[in-house]
């Protein structure tokens, strides 16, 4: 029977290593010498895997790509050292069974679509410490994905049922750096969010308090600009239902970036770190309160997709329907959410069908099966989705973006053929100039072109 007998989360600045770093690497000798640590622990250990989860490998919204070849390789020419070139063996087998306990799960995980065949630097800054340590080991290279930490935390869990099935005994390095916003001068700039998402990060792996870490507010991690929390919340699953203890070794964010080296140790199980029942308990229940006070426009859309998916019909549109959806035209545009995060968003600007009602059915479809952004909803998806249902209003021409609101007004940027729409008060756009650059990313209108605005209002039914 396998294990993870020590996971560990750590930083992947290229810099720290001297072949690329070249003196300049000083800044962070705090991180450089606790790699040096772990690394030596890992020596001692001598696992047969090392199971890697990386930001920068192959990532999509909704799949977890696990890189398929036999040997994983890479060097550090992208960072002017071309001569340090590391190279391992994959776990096959394991890899394989992840997979099968992964898509039984109704996670979407595998080896599909790889579109980099070498080694990240997400992955090859801490196995270069590690290897200069120890080399008798395979690997598996995980990359993160768009999906809900509930379900990468219930990855997790499914990389350990696939270890506790082997006769592998495994060590779980998860790499990511903190907030990339910490200094005015730093390579992305200044954001107050940065500090305190690595404050209050560091101090919840201090604490290996894993249940918030699995709830950090989305808001809080778009604005510090991290990347690793994602990889460390895979880590954490894999160790759902033990006891843990953390050490946190160094932090420090000497270039702007925050960079923390952790060690996890792993004891006896203990149902009170069972996250997974407990999340799932604390959803349904929320759930149960969106439902009981959905109005008939959310319950249309709901109704809509759910039949849909489960039989492969559409439905008719059902009788005692408020008057207006039945006799009144309008453009809908139905959006989806799992967990908090975008699931699947299609509308129509003007009406296509002959009432309100018509509309939803069509777009409550499109948007849990056309989205081209996101694979369509599964059955096993049906009870975690959160519907909205926006009912727009008639466009009006604007002059300028002094006419705009960012709350009160969705925006249409139109140049010729191509036009894009985004719609108001919307969660992570917070200003006019936000709002109209992203219409007009959607359109696919270059910079120089010119284009025209408009704007409308919503009736919002969620």
């Amino acid at each position: 029977m396998g294990e993870i007998i020590k996971a560990y989360m750590v930083p992947h600045p290229p810099i720290i290593v001297p072949e690329v770093g070249k003196g300049q690497e000083s800044p962070a000798i705090a991180t450089v010498n606790a790699y040096k640590t772990i690394a030596k622990q890992i020596g001692d250990l001598a696992p047969d895997v090392i199971i890697i989860t990386t930001p920068h490998g192959t990532v999509y919204g909704d799949y977890i790509h696990i890189s398929p070849d036999p040997v994983l390789k890479g060097d550090f020419r992208g960072f002017g050292a071309s001569g340090v070139k590391l190279s391992f063996q994959n776990d096959n087998r394991l890899l394989e069974s992840i997979v099968e306990k992964a898509n039984a799960a109704g996670i979407d995980a595998g080896t599909l679509g790889q579109n980099e065949k070498f080694l990240d630097h997400g992955a090859l800054v801490p196995l270069y410490y590690i290897s200069r340590e120890y080399q008798r080991f395979k690997l598996i290279r995980i990359s993160i994905a768009g999906l809900p930490a509930l379900d990468l935390y219930k990855f997790g869990q499914c990389i350990a049922r696939a270890v506790a099935e082997s006769d592998r005994r495994a060590v779980f390095v998860a790499s990511g750096d903190l907030s990339h916003r910490l200094k005015h001068d730093g390579p992305y700039g200044y954001d107050p969010h940065g500090p305190e998402f690595d404050r209050l990060l560091v101090e919840t792996v201090k604490a290996a308090d894993f249940e918030k870490m699995l709830n950090m507010d989305e808001r809080l991690c778009s604005r510090a600009g991290e990347c690793g929390l994602r990889s460390f919340i895979m880590m954490a699953g894999a160790l759902n239902g033990l006891d843990v203890s953390t050490t946190v070794h160094s932090y420090e964010g000497p270039f702007g970036v925050g960079y923390m080296v952790a060690e996890v140790n792993i004891g006896q199980p203990n149902p009170d770190r069972d996250l997974i029942g407990k999340q799932e308990d604390i959803q349904a229940q929320k759930m149960k309160k969106i439902r009981d006070n959905e109005d008939p426009y959310v319950a249309l859309a709901r109704l809509t997709l759910e039949t849909y998916v489960r039989t492969g019909k559409t439905i008719s549109k059902p009788k005692g329907l408020p008057s207006e959806m039945m006799e009144e035209r309008a453009g809908v545009f139905v959006s989806l959410k799992k967990h908090g995060q975008l699931r699947g968003c299609i509308g129509t600007i003007a009406p296509t069908c002959p009432s309100i009602a018509d509309e939803i059915i069509q777009n409550a479809i499109s948007a849990g099966t056309k989205d081209p952004r996101f694979s369509p909803v599964r059955e096993s998806e049906l009870d975690d989705i959160v519907y909205s249902v926006d009912v727009l209003g008639e466009p009006e021409p604007v002059d300028d973006i002094s006419q705009l609101d960012v709350i009160r007004y969705g925006v249409i940027v139109s140049s010729g053929y191509k036009s894009g729409l985004l719609l108001p008060n919307l969660e992570g756009v917070d200003t006019v100039e936000q709002q109209v650059e992203i219409a007009r990313q959607k359109a696919g209108i270059g910079r120089n072109e010119n284009y025209s605005l408009e704007r409308f209002e919503v009736i919002r039914h969620e």
